[in-house]
């Protein structure tokens, strides 16, 4: 099931929430939606990109956290020892910061479009930031 339309630079994802999984994320990054922002390279962590936050603060802690999300997984650090971010993973991701490791709730994944997934990251890595809008369906 498709509950988001992702564009992102020139490419099209269709992703789903993770409701039963992270409903407390979920919940609140759909009030930020429709969402236009822009994805940059990650520094530390790997194979991904991100949406800096700053110190935005969602309200929520830790739910279907992880260190190691899967190519098309979407992570939201709440913030804390680092800023608050979103981190779309599209290859072997690390989550990490000058601070150390961290981990981010799992709260959408991508499910159509990934085998564009890992071109958009290497845009981003050698082009820089890309815009990014996600809607609901």
């Amino acid at each position: 099931m498709t509950d988001l339309h992702i564009t992102a630079g020139p490419y099209v994802f269709g992703a789903k929430f993770e409701t039963a999984k992270a409903p407390k994320t979920c919940e609140a990054f759909r009030k930020l939606l429709p969402l236009d922002s822009k994805l940059i390279h990650v520094r530390w962590s790997g194979e991904g990109v991100w949406i800096p936050f700053a110190d935005a603060d969602f309200g929520i802690g830790f739910e279907n956290h992880t260190s190691h999300p899967a190519p098309g997984q979407f992570i939201l650090y709440p913030g804390g020892l680092s800023e608050t971010e979103v981190l779309l993973a599209y290859g072997a991701v690390d989550f990490s910061s000058k601070m150390g490791q961290l981990a981010g709730n799992h709260f959408i994944t991508i499910t159509s479009g990934l085998d564009n997934l890992y071109a958009l990251g290497n845009l981003i890595l050698w082009e820089g930031a890309q815009k990014i809008n996600i809607s609901i369906v």
